[in-house]
């Protein structure tokens, strides 16, 4: 058990912090929804009711859509766009890096996992799946951001003696939408542009994110 733990403990600590978190936004969020809703004259829910409302979802949805947005383009930008002195960049004056080689190469290892075995158009996908899955996660989560925020929008106007309702695609179209999808994608390029810049110049001992606490400003790279 103490392997499994020190092996993985990244992994664990991550996901029991984002539990303990979620958890956080799921309670506050129901108390901040009953407030809204006894305003309105509206009854109030319980936490498992308020799992279940658009408020939640919505919530949930737009934050996760900035945050696989951000992954997808850092994964991407990072293949081939550089920046010198930083650990989160392969180094410019390096012709080729591990991450660059062939796979076809090493096809006939045993150890490589069976994509590369494979070949052809596993092969293919595997090599950009990465990516591929940061993406995919982000138009799931951008769509379920969208319909939510619908049933949000449609029970406001409601509650505010307005019937005009609006479709999926009707409230991608409203300022509303793209105000709560900017805001959290612009916050999300802040921090992986500062991560990039300031891990030039600034060190944290023992972490894979950083450069060795020795080394020059201008080596580029974790090692």
């Amino acid at each position: 058990m103490s392997k499994i733990l020190r092996n993985n403990g990244l992994s664990i600590v991550l996901t029991l912090l984002f539990l303990l978190f979620f958890a956080g936004q799921a309670v506050a969020g129901m108390y901040e929804y009953n407030d809204e809703q006894q305003e309105h004259g509206q009854p109030t829910v319980d936490f498992a009711g308020y799992l279940n409302t658009s408020h939640f979802a919505e919530a949930t949805m737009e934050n996760w859509e900035s945050e696989f947005l951000q992954m997808f383009f850092f994964v991407v930008l990072t293949a081939c766009l550089y920046q010198k002195g930083s650990a989160e960049s392969k180094d410019p004056d390096k012709e080729e890096e591990a991450v660059d080689r062939d796979p076809l190469k090493s096809q006939k290892k045993k150890e490589a996992p069976w994509p590369v075995r494979k070949g052809g158009l596993t092969l293919t996908v595997y090599e950009y799946s990465l990516s591929l899955a940061f993406l995919l996660l982000f138009l799931m989560s951008f769509f379920l951001h969208a319909v939510s925020g619908a049933r949000v929008y449609n029970e406001s106007q409601r509650e505010h003696g307005r019937y005009e309702q609006v479709t999926t695609i009707g409230y991608m179209g409203t300022p509303r939408f793209w105000f709560e999808s900017f805001q959290n994608w612009q916050s999300e390029f802040l921090a992986v542009g500062a991560m990039v810049v300031l891990s030039i110049f600034l060190r944290q001992r023992g972490s894979p994110e950083s450069k060795p606490v020795d080394s020059p400003h201008s080596d580029t790279g974790a090692e």
